[in-house]
């Protein structure tokens, strides 16, 4: 068997009752899994049309299988294949002796993000070997218990059969999506980090240009300027440098976000929600860092202002 979104991948080609293979036989290969009774009431997935395997279906009975709906677009089937023969390989001389008999809907196949193939599935009851099997248990008790009670089980029926890779389904779409994950929190990482470099670089050149101009901000005061004006003054060309800076780095998000979309799973390389979020959080930080020179540039002494070299 193929274990479930476990990154692993079985590929054959197929010949499918009524449907006509292109020049290079590009069009008739399809994943496949050799799968026991009950598999798909076991993982919740259900069975469109048709019936599921028994265990009646071995090697002394003739030879069946189950399509997902992606399978039955590709070579053609309609919306009720079951009856529909089939052959795995491309040969023109091999038999149709694979009978479809049923249709199950698309599922996930080796992994969470990819697009779901052409699928179609075989008693494991009728391979010729099985080097190793997976089994799917449903529970209505909490799964992380009967994990840990499952070893004394298989113990019991036979302490010569090994039992690994125990876990839970969420469990394994999680390990399906460790790399994403992992790229998703170093991004953050670098984001939150390249924040806080942009609201230190931003309060230096802040604090820098009040210095600069002490001598006009104590010739304000001394005219009558207050504090709060003072205040608006600096807090203002904070304003025109986020408004400047916030046009190229949209003009640059905009523009690398087709090159980001094939990293993305599922969401838009430019949600116009996250894009104004980042503006305004961004503007919001560089406030706060333009704030504190603001209040300096407030509190200055006009005398020792005009004194200032």
């Amino acid at each position: 068997m193929v274990p479930l979104i476990a990154g692993s991948n079985w590929n054959s080609r197929v010949r499918v009752e009524g449907f006509k293979a292109d020049e290079n036989n590009r069009n008739s290969n399809a994943s496949f899994n050799g799968v026991g009774s009950g598999h798909f009431r076991a993982i919740g997935v259900p069975l469109l049309t048709g019936r599921e395997f028994t265990d009646g279906d071995d090697m002394r009975s003739a030879k069946v299988a189950i399509v997902n709906e992606t399978f039955a677009r590709r070579f053609g089937l309609g919306a009720n294949p079951v009856g529909k023969r089939m052959a795995v390989g491309s040969s023109d001389t091999l038999p149709l002796n694979i009978e479809i008999v049923g249709l199950v809907r698309d599922m996930k196949y080796a992994s969470v993000k990819r697009e779901i193939p052409p699928v179609y599935f075989t008693p494991h009851r009728q391979a010729s070997s099985v080097s190793e099997m997976y089994f799917y248990a449903r529970t209505a008790s909490d799964p992380s218990a009967m994990l840990r009670s499952l070893n004394a089980l298989v113990h019991r029926l036979d302490p010569m059969l090994p039992v690994e890779n125990l876990r839970t389904m969420p469990e394994e779409v999680r390990l399906n999506t460790f790399e994403d994950r992992m790229i998703t929190t170093l991004a953050a990482s670098f984001a939150l980090l390249a924040t806080l470099l942009a609201s230190i670089g931003l309060y230096g050149v802040l604090a820098y240009s009040v210095a600069q101009r002490t001598r006009e901000i104590g010739v304000r005061m001394a005219l009558g300027a207050n504090a709060g004006e003072v205040r608006l003054l600096v807090l203002r060309q904070v304003g025109i440098m986020v408004a400047i800076g916030g046009v190229i780095g949209l003009a640059g998000a905009f523009a690398l976000s087709k090159g980001a979309q094939s990293m993305l799973y599922e969401m838009s390389s430019a949600d116009p929600v996250v894009m104004s979020s980042s503006v305004l959080l961004l503007g919001l930080v560089a406030l706060a860092a333009g704030y504190v020179p603001a209040l300096r540039a407030s509190r200055v002494d006009p005398m020792q202002a005009l004194r200032y070299e």
